[in-house]
């Protein structure tokens, strides 16, 4: 076997920094996190063979976007996870700038990875491939080479192919950018994964008379759920509102009805998927036992990730929770999947005055909060949640300054479900009616403390730690 001339880089960086990484208070402790660099999109979430595969973006020499190889982890039940070999390096010409993301597929018993190969020129140009590369016997994957080039109409921003079968055939869904600078999702049909011919467009500006949708869609995918079919999808350059689509990014879905027969997709407006401080790029698979899972990368391009603490460790950056969704009353619901049960210690409940509870311990804790009137939530002096009968407002100073930053969720709360892992916070609210999903950065040991004159009714489990293995 031939070893790529960036291996040696990769293998000394991991072994010199791993052990910095782990002494950090703020590495998650049953969140999946790189082992040492920036790790951001999951990719080629899959059940495959009795396991489940998440392969993500990461650079290992680094906490910055530059350099982007396909990590890959596996699991039996979405609790516990294992390193596996890394999956995909940029060593070719079509990749040479990046392994950029993708999805898997089971083909004939194959585990197969469909992902973009970018390549920028010395003229500032760029070009997008979209590659196949399947698993050999060692574990790792051998590359087939681009099976898709840039489609005329669009600039060299096309990328991060979703691929499923249906009815025998595959199709995709690519995140694309057309010569007006205009946001779109493209749509194509294959009988082998090989030779793919262009359906059209299914979404973005433009399309169903989706107007002022941005400058480009990233990381599509498209499914069916609960008896309608959901597309979930980056919108770069959305307007900024006062209580939505706050990010630099957001993530959004849109629900209606895809027809296979004319390769249309009737569809309603755009909805913000997670309203908290640091969530993109999702991905969704369907499990064993045929529930809809979703995983995001708990992070948003550009802002202000470069100056999270964690980089002093030589790492950034983790996933969400994996996520059951489900479509009810036209709206998409969110869960933790029930696995992540197995996590949780001891039950205890409380029930009284809100500031009379007792404060909790920050690191690795589920608590379930309920209440019909105003309360607050102090996560240890960094990250503030206020509910009112508006909804809720979560705040949190800038790393940069000491401006104070906002995020929202508005309509009546009956109840919170709220995950924490030592700098991170993912709040569900109503039974996963809305999901507010950031990163925090508190000095350890944390608490979390109940302010106000209202009642509240408290939940709560000390969590157990799931290192990677």
């Amino acid at each position: 076997m031939t070893i790529p001339s960036r291996w040696p880089a990769v293998l000394q960086a991991v072994m010199k920094g791993q052990p910095q990484t782990l002494t950090d208070d703020h590495y998650p402790q049953w969140h999946l996190a790189p082992v040492i660099g920036l790790m951001n999109d999951p990719n080629g979430f899959i059940w495959f063979a009795g396991r489940y595969h998440l392969f993500y973006q990461w650079n290992p020499l680094g906490c910055d976007h530059r350099y982007k190889c396909w990590g890959h982890w596996s699991s039996a039940d979405l609790v516990q996870w294992q390193h596996e070999p890394m999956a995909l390096m940029p060593d070719e010409e079509y990749d040479r700038n990046g392994c950029y993301s993708g999805s898997a597929v089971d083909n004939q018993g194959v585990l197969t990875l469909c992902y973009t190969g970018n390549v920028k020129f010395d003229d500032g140009s760029r070009t997008a491939w979209q590659c196949l590369a399947v698993q050999n016997e060692a574990g790792g994957f051998d590359k087939l080479g681009p099976v898709l080039p840039l489609p005329e109409g669009y600039t060299g921003h096309v990328r991060d192919p979703k691929v499923w079968q249906h009815d025998g055939q595959w199709y995709m869904v690519l995140g694309a950018q057309d010569l007006q600078k205009r946001g779109k999702v493209l749509l194509y049909q294959s009988a082998d994964l090989h030779s793919w011919q262009p359906l059209g467009e299914i979404a973005g500006h433009g399309v169903n008379d989706l107007a002022d949708a941005g400058y480009m869609w990233e990381c599509p995918d498209l499914f069916e759920l609960d008896g309608t079919h959901v597309l979930i999808c980056c919108p770069q350059g959305l307007a900024r509102e006062p209580h939505r689509y706050r990010n630099t990014y957001p993530s959004t879905w849109m629900s209606g009805d895809f027809h296979y027969d004319d390769a249309k997709f009737e569809h309603g407006a755009l909805h913000e998927l997670d309203a908290g401080f640091e969530f993109y790029a999702p991905q969704t698979t369907l499990a064993a036992d045929g529930r809809r899972i979703l995983i995001g990368w708990m992070g948003v391009p550009d802002g202000e990730e470069v100056l999270q603490p964690t980089c002093e460790h030589g790492w950034i950056h983790q996933m969400t929770c994996p996520r059951e969704l489900h479509f009810r009353d036209g709206k998409l619901l969110q869960t933790p999947i029930r696995e992540l049960q197995q996590l949780r210690e001891e039950e205890q409940n409380w029930h009284g005055n809100a500031a009379s509870a007792p404060a909790l311990d920050a690191g690795r804790l589920e608590f379930e909060l309920k209440t019909d009137a105003a309360v607050k939530v102090n996560f240890a002096d960094t990250l503030w949640l206020s509910l009112d009968e508006k909804g809720i407002r979560l705040e949190r100073k800038s790393l940069r300054n000491d401006e104070i930053l906002t995020r929202y969720w508005n309509g009546k709360v009956t109840s919170l479900r709220v995950l924490c892992d030592r700098s991170s916070v993912e709040i569900f609210i109503n039974e996963g009616e809305g999901v507010m999903s950031s990163r925090y950065f508190p000095g350890h040991p944390a608490q979390i403390r109940f302010e106000g004159a209202s009642v509240i009714t408290l939940r709560y489990w000390l969590l157990r730690a799931s290192m990677i293995e």
